[in-house]
């Protein structure tokens, strides 16, 4: 694995993470002391990816859910449409 001091790594910052995200992680130091590792970060497993549906059969919405409440918003702001 490739050791970069610190000033290395910001000069050749774009070309490092290039390497890094080739599967080719670095550790930066400074004055010869690791500091820190920089690897890829791996895609997240599939069921960690939230999807739209998720809860499908799990929530019940009533046929007239778009009815709902209809007499007491009429009640409060008449009909002045």
């Amino acid at each position: 694995m490739q050791t970069v001091n610190i000033h290395e790594a910001k000069t050749n910052l774009s070309r490092l993470i290039e390497q890094a995200v080739a599967g080719e992680p670095f550790i930066i130091a400074r004055a010869g002391k690791p500091l820190v590792k920089v690897s890829r970060l791996d895609a997240p497993a599939s069921a960690q990816i939230r999807r739209v549906g998720f809860m499908a059969g799990q929530i019940l919405v009533p046929d007239d859910f778009d009815q709902m409440g209809g007499e007491e918003i009429e009640r409060l702001f008449g009909d002045e449409a």
